[in-house]
């Protein structure tokens, strides 16, 4: 019980960011862990959690119409093929050498995100069909295989991708992040649910909590205000360079 009443507001908050700028699960997996439930269950009922939440935003977004279907369609395909070739991967290529990429790439993206002022007020680019559906491609075959690979922070660097690369506007941008995040979370939790990775006592308590702060966050950013996308994408920036630092020096964060 003490467990569950630590827990529950740690996974309330990474709902309400990852509804809002992806990379939610830098909070709730390192709270799984550090309330004593090992690695591949710890992965586990954070994926099952964080997936129930996602669903929420990710209803939330197409309910109001704040999706991109050209972009949205080529990035969920591609996002599934990347995922399967990035654990493929992840077995042949040292994870210190990935680790030592993602940190250098990590702040160049804090740095343009942080240089971006007119995040809130940003158009939509009119581009060609085509346009759409090869950037959408691109990013979504990126984010699978990074997701695949090592995960951390996928959502936020989706949303980075729809936003600066594809140019939509924040709300759909947002709205595609969640989406192609839940299609490429989908295989992952069903291996997790075959191999017995989840411990339901907590995921399930967890999920209610995940789906409030999924809710509350994506209503938040949809009908609020959007100024809130771009400090919560440098608060998981500045997460997830942390858990960077800390993996590449050996230190279980």
């Amino acid at each position: 019980m003490l467990k569950l009443l630590v827990l529950c507001p740690l996974v309330f908050l990474a709902g309400f960011i990852d509804s809002i700028a992806g990379g939610g699960g830098l909070i709730s997996l390192n709270s799984y862990q550090a309330a004593g439930i090992r690695e591949q269950f710890a992965l586990g009922t954070n994926k099952f959690t964080s997936f129930i939440g996602c669903t929420v935003a990710s209803l939330n977004y197409i309910r109001t119409g704040n999706y991109h279907i050209p972009s949205l369609v080529p990035a969920v395909v591609f996002a599934l093929t990347g995922s399967f070739f990035g654990s493929k991967v992840a077995l042949g290529l040292s994870g210190a050498v990935f680790n030592l990429i993602m940190l250098i790439t990590t702040p160049v993206v804090a740095i343009l995100v942080f240089m971006k002022k007119d995040y809130s007020s940003r158009r939509q680019k009119e581009r060609s069909s085509v346009f759409y559906i090869v950037l959408g491609a691109v990013i979504g075959l990126a984010e699978g295989f990074y997701d695949g690979f090592y995960g951390p922070g996928a959502g936020m660097f989706l949303q980075f991708g729809f936003i600066m690369v594809v140019g939509l506007e924040v709300r759909k941008a947002c709205g595609n992040a969640r989406i192609v995040n839940w299609f490429s979370n989908l295989g992952a939790l069903f291996n997790f649910v075959r191999f017995g990775f989840v411990v339901y006592e907590v995921a399930i308590v967890c999920a209610l909590f995940s789906v409030l702060g999924n809710f509350i966050g994506s209503r938040l950013a949809i009908r609020k205000d959007v100024k809130i996308v771009r400090p919560a994408m440098l608060i998981v920036t500045g997460l997830l360079f942390i858990k960077l630092i800390l993996d590449y020096a050996g230190v279980t964060a």
